[in-house]
Protein backbone atom coordinates (compact mmCIF):
# COMPACT_ATOMS: atom_id res chain seq x y z
CA UNK A 1 0.00 0.00 0.00
CA UNK A 2 1.27 3.89 -0.63
CA UNK A 3 0.59 5.53 2.65
CA UNK A 4 -0.72 9.23 1.38
CA UNK A 5 -0.61 12.74 3.40
CA UNK A 6 -3.00 15.09 2.30
CA UNK A 7 -2.80 18.73 3.15
CA UNK A 8 -4.69 21.46 1.58
CA UNK A 9 -7.08 24.07 4.27
CA UNK A 10 -10.24 23.56 2.09
CA UNK A 11 -12.02 20.52 3.64
CA UNK A 12 -14.20 19.95 0.25
CA UNK A 13 -10.98 19.55 -1.84
CA UNK A 14 -9.16 17.66 0.84
CA UNK A 15 -12.16 15.46 1.21
CA UNK A 16 -12.56 14.68 -2.74
CA UNK A 17 -8.63 14.14 -3.03
CA UNK A 18 -9.20 11.06 -0.08
CA UNK A 19 -12.43 9.71 -1.58
CA UNK A 20 -10.70 9.59 -4.82
CA UNK A 21 -7.46 8.01 -3.94
CA UNK A 22 -9.29 5.91 -1.29
CA UNK A 23 -10.98 3.78 -4.35
CA UNK A 24 -7.38 2.65 -5.41
CA UNK A 25 -6.60 -0.25 -4.35
CA UNK A 26 -3.12 0.46 -3.85
CA UNK A 27 -2.92 3.86 -1.78
CA UNK A 28 -4.41 4.54 1.89
CA UNK A 29 -5.22 8.47 2.73
CA UNK A 30 -3.69 8.11 6.34
CA UNK A 31 -3.52 11.61 7.49
CA UNK A 32 -5.43 14.76 6.38
CA UNK A 33 -4.49 18.31 7.44
CA UNK A 34 -5.17 21.87 7.01
CA UNK A 35 -2.35 23.98 7.78
CA UNK A 36 1.14 23.88 6.48
CA UNK A 37 2.18 23.90 10.22
CA UNK A 38 0.59 20.43 10.94
CA UNK A 39 2.41 18.92 8.25
CA UNK A 40 5.28 17.48 9.49
CA UNK A 41 3.74 16.85 12.91
CA UNK A 42 1.22 14.55 11.14
CA UNK A 43 3.82 12.94 9.29
CA UNK A 44 5.72 11.62 12.15
CA UNK A 45 2.83 10.03 13.22
CA UNK A 46 1.48 8.55 10.53
CA UNK A 47 4.88 7.72 8.20
CA UNK A 48 3.44 8.01 5.13
CA UNK A 49 5.22 7.45 1.86
CA UNK A 50 3.96 10.42 -0.32
CA UNK A 51 2.42 14.05 0.35
CA UNK A 52 0.28 16.04 -1.64
CA UNK A 53 0.69 19.39 -0.13
CA UNK A 54 -1.20 23.04 -1.26
CA UNK A 55 0.69 25.67 -1.94
CA UNK A 56 -1.64 28.11 -0.13
CA UNK A 57 -2.30 27.08 3.83
CA UNK A 58 -2.85 29.13 6.74
CA UNK A 59 0.01 28.96 9.28
CA UNK A 60 3.31 27.72 6.67
CA UNK A 61 2.72 27.86 3.18
CA UNK A 62 2.67 24.44 1.38
CA UNK A 63 6.73 25.12 -0.21
CA UNK A 64 8.13 26.03 3.48
CA UNK A 65 6.54 22.87 5.09
CA UNK A 66 7.64 20.85 1.71
CA UNK A 67 11.27 21.33 3.03
CA UNK A 68 10.69 21.07 6.15
CA UNK A 69 9.19 17.22 5.55
CA UNK A 70 11.93 16.89 2.86
CA UNK A 71 14.15 17.65 6.11
CA UNK A 72 12.80 15.75 8.50
CA UNK A 73 11.28 12.56 6.26
CA UNK A 74 13.45 12.11 3.54
CA UNK A 75 11.80 8.71 2.74
CA UNK A 76 8.52 10.97 1.96
CA UNK A 77 8.04 11.80 -1.47
CA UNK A 78 6.83 15.50 -1.79
CA UNK A 79 4.14 16.33 -4.30
CA UNK A 80 3.19 19.87 -4.75
CA UNK A 81 -0.38 20.49 -5.94
CA UNK A 82 -2.05 23.87 -6.26
CA UNK A 83 -4.99 26.01 -8.15
CA UNK A 84 -2.32 28.78 -8.90
CA UNK A 85 -0.02 27.12 -11.64
CA UNK A 86 2.83 29.50 -11.24
CA UNK A 87 6.28 29.04 -12.92
CA UNK A 88 8.32 29.99 -10.07
CA UNK A 89 5.97 27.63 -7.89
CA UNK A 90 7.58 25.52 -9.55
CA UNK A 91 11.41 25.99 -8.96
CA UNK A 92 10.77 27.05 -5.55
CA UNK A 93 8.94 23.38 -4.91
CA UNK A 94 12.01 21.52 -6.14
CA UNK A 95 14.04 23.56 -4.26
CA UNK A 96 12.25 22.34 -1.48
CA UNK A 97 12.59 19.04 -1.60
CA UNK A 98 9.51 18.39 -3.90
CA UNK A 99 9.61 15.33 -6.85
CA UNK A 100 6.34 16.40 -8.24
CA UNK A 101 4.06 19.59 -9.02
CA UNK A 102 0.68 19.09 -10.49
CA UNK A 103 -2.30 21.56 -10.98
CA UNK A 104 -5.49 20.62 -8.87
CA UNK A 105 -7.51 21.23 -12.48
CA UNK A 106 -5.91 18.30 -14.09
CA UNK A 107 -8.34 14.97 -14.67
CA UNK A 108 -8.16 13.03 -11.59
CA UNK A 109 -6.22 9.45 -12.94
CA UNK A 110 -3.41 12.51 -13.38
CA UNK A 111 -3.51 12.73 -9.56
CA UNK A 112 -3.67 9.28 -9.21
CA UNK A 113 -0.77 8.35 -11.62
CA UNK A 114 1.13 11.22 -9.83
CA UNK A 115 1.11 9.33 -6.66
CA UNK A 116 2.23 6.33 -8.26
CA UNK A 117 4.79 7.83 -10.21
CA UNK A 118 6.19 9.75 -6.67
CA UNK A 119 6.27 6.42 -4.74
CA UNK A 120 8.08 4.93 -7.61
CA UNK A 121 10.53 7.66 -7.66
CA UNK A 122 9.88 9.04 -10.34
CA UNK A 123 9.86 13.00 -11.13
CA UNK A 124 6.12 14.14 -11.68
CA UNK A 125 5.69 17.88 -13.29
CA UNK A 126 2.81 19.08 -15.22
CA UNK A 127 3.95 19.30 -18.44
CA UNK A 128 2.36 23.18 -19.53
CA UNK A 129 3.47 24.52 -16.51
CA UNK A 130 7.21 22.93 -17.01
CA UNK A 131 7.16 24.82 -20.23
CA UNK A 132 6.20 27.93 -18.90
CA UNK A 133 8.78 27.97 -16.15
CA UNK A 134 11.34 27.25 -19.31
CA UNK A 135 10.12 30.30 -20.78
CA UNK A 136 9.86 32.46 -18.01
CA UNK A 137 12.99 31.69 -16.36
CA UNK A 138 13.90 31.82 -12.95
CA UNK A 139 13.25 34.43 -10.12
CA UNK A 140 15.33 37.67 -10.57
CA UNK A 141 15.22 37.74 -6.91
CA UNK A 142 17.38 37.05 -4.21
CA UNK A 143 16.28 35.26 -0.99
CA UNK A 144 16.65 38.50 1.09
CA UNK A 145 15.23 40.23 -1.87
CA UNK A 146 11.89 37.81 -1.36
CA UNK A 147 12.01 37.87 1.79
CA UNK A 148 11.98 41.95 2.47
CA UNK A 149 9.31 41.91 -0.19
CA UNK A 150 7.38 39.45 1.50
CA UNK A 151 7.64 41.00 4.36
CA UNK A 152 6.31 44.76 2.80
CA UNK A 153 3.46 42.78 0.93
CA UNK A 154 0.83 43.70 3.72
CA UNK A 155 1.86 47.29 3.52
CA UNK A 156 3.95 47.80 6.63
CA UNK A 157 6.30 50.87 6.80
CA UNK A 158 10.15 50.49 5.62
CA UNK A 159 11.23 50.59 9.77
CA UNK A 160 8.46 47.51 10.09
CA UNK A 161 9.89 45.39 7.92
CA UNK A 162 13.13 46.58 9.09
CA UNK A 163 12.29 45.75 12.88
CA UNK A 164 9.98 42.23 11.35
CA UNK A 165 13.15 41.05 9.76
CA UNK A 166 16.19 42.33 11.89
CA UNK A 167 17.64 44.48 9.20
CA UNK A 168 18.29 48.28 9.16
CA UNK A 169 15.77 50.49 7.43
CA UNK A 170 18.75 51.56 4.71
CA UNK A 171 19.00 47.92 4.18
CA UNK A 172 15.35 47.24 3.90
CA UNK A 173 15.24 50.46 1.25
CA UNK A 174 17.85 48.86 -0.88
CA UNK A 175 16.32 44.94 -1.29
CA UNK A 176 12.73 47.06 -2.07
CA UNK A 177 14.49 48.84 -4.73
CA UNK A 178 16.48 46.01 -6.34
CA UNK A 179 13.07 44.23 -5.95
CA UNK A 180 10.95 46.93 -7.93
CA UNK A 181 13.91 47.56 -10.99
CA UNK A 182 13.81 43.58 -10.99
CA UNK A 183 10.23 43.26 -11.30
CA UNK A 184 9.68 46.07 -14.09
CA UNK A 185 7.20 47.57 -11.16
CA UNK A 186 6.74 51.21 -10.64
CA UNK A 187 5.92 50.81 -6.65
CA UNK A 188 6.55 48.42 -3.81
CA UNK A 189 2.76 47.19 -4.27
CA UNK A 190 2.99 46.53 -8.08
CA UNK A 191 6.35 44.87 -7.55
CA UNK A 192 4.14 42.84 -4.69
CA UNK A 193 1.75 41.96 -7.53
CA UNK A 194 4.37 41.05 -9.95
CA UNK A 195 6.44 38.25 -8.05
CA UNK A 196 3.26 37.08 -6.75
CA UNK A 197 1.73 36.82 -10.15
CA UNK A 198 5.43 34.53 -11.27
CA UNK A 199 5.06 32.43 -8.34
CA UNK A 200 8.30 34.11 -7.04
CA UNK A 201 6.87 34.93 -3.48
Amino acid sequence: MIRVLLADDQALVRGAFAAMLGLEPDIEVVAQVSAGDEVVPAARRTTPDVALLDVQMPGLDGLSAAALLHAALPSCRVIVCTTFGRPGYLARAMAAGAVGFVVKDAPPEHLVDAVRRAHAGLRVVDPVLAAESLAHGRSPLTDRERDVLACARDGGTVADVARALHLSEGTVRNHLSAAIGKTGARTRAEAVRVAEDNGWL
